[in-house]
């Protein structure tokens, strides 16, 4: 019986083992390239980018010219973790933002990825000028109906993200 099982586990480790080595790199390749889809949708137009693995965000310019950062920022969400890339321009502007990846709910926290009001208001989002928080909570964030957690999770990240671009020698925003 102990034959049995040890061979069992054996063969099934091997199954698994295989399976991971066929599959890692596609895994990585679609990764890479989902990554590399959110850059260009929260950065204005760059002809190089480079990556910071330490702190988690990419440096993109045009020739000489700093076109701005993509810092990843995750935070917890209702659901599980809410990962999101936001551009900011070099002058301290959130240019926009992409959700990565995150496990809110379907209909209702997943909106922060569908919710076109919820999405364009981070365009351009001074905060400089604008209080960033869910206005709920004071702030000028719209928050999505029925998911101020998401908001507020989402409004977070924003904010973490901003904080990485201020210790990168950003510009203050107070």
């Amino acid at each position: 019986m102990v034959a049995v099982l040890g061979l069992t586990c054996l063969f099934c480790s091997g199954v698994l083992g295989g399976a991971y080595v066929l599959t890692k790199e596609p895994i990585d390749k679609a990764a890479a390239e989902k990554t590399n889809k959110a850059i260009s949708q929260v950065l204005p137009s760059f002809t190089e980018v480079t990556y910071n693995e330490a702190d988690h965000y990419y440096t993109a310019t045009d020739g000489e010219t700093l076109v701005g950062y993509a810092i990843e920022s995750t935070v917890v969400g209702f659901g599980g973790p809410l990962s999101l890339i936001v551009g900011i321009t070099p002058d301290g502007v959130v240019y926009n933002t992409s959700v990565l990846s995150h496990a809110e709910t379907p209909g209702l926290g997943a909106k922060c990825t569908t919710d076109a009001k919820f999405m364009d208001q981070w365009k351009g989002f001074d905060p400089s000028i604008k209080k960033l928080s869910v206005k709920k909570d004071g702030g000028d964030v719209d928050a999505i109906t029925a998911s101020t957690i998401t908001s507020r999770a989402y409004t977070l990240a924003v904010e973490n993200a901003l904080k990485v671009f201020e210790t990168l020698g950003g510009q203050d925003n107070e």
